[in-house]
């Protein structure tokens, strides 16, 4: 008898958007490094300004994908427990 893991829904996605956001790394690396790896040494040489393009848009990309994963993951995560507070010290 097979025996079936069942998460919440929460949890769940919680648990995906914390895989998205150990990717994102990855799927920087690819994008930026997959175009030299792709070329081959007979291709024509791009010009300065379509390359920066292709970066600066890869960067902008990955700087809100970042922060919409991040508003996402914090957003599920509620307040769990509370914050301990250190007791009050008397200055005296």
């Amino acid at each position: 008898m097979a025996r079936h893991l069942f998460l919440e829904r929460r949890n769940y996605r919680r648990n995906r958007l914390q895989d998205a956001a150990r990717l994102l790394p990855l799927l920087g690396l690819v994008l930026i490094f997959g175009p030299i790896f792709i070329r081959g040494a007979g291709a024509e040489a791009e010009s300065l300004s379509v390359t920066l393009v292709y970066y600066f848009g890869i960067w902008l990309g990955l700087i809100v994908l970042s922060a919409l994963v991040s508003r996402a993951l914090t957003a599920m995560s509620g307040p769990d427990e509370p914050v301990p507070t250190p007791p009050a010290s008397e200055d005296s």
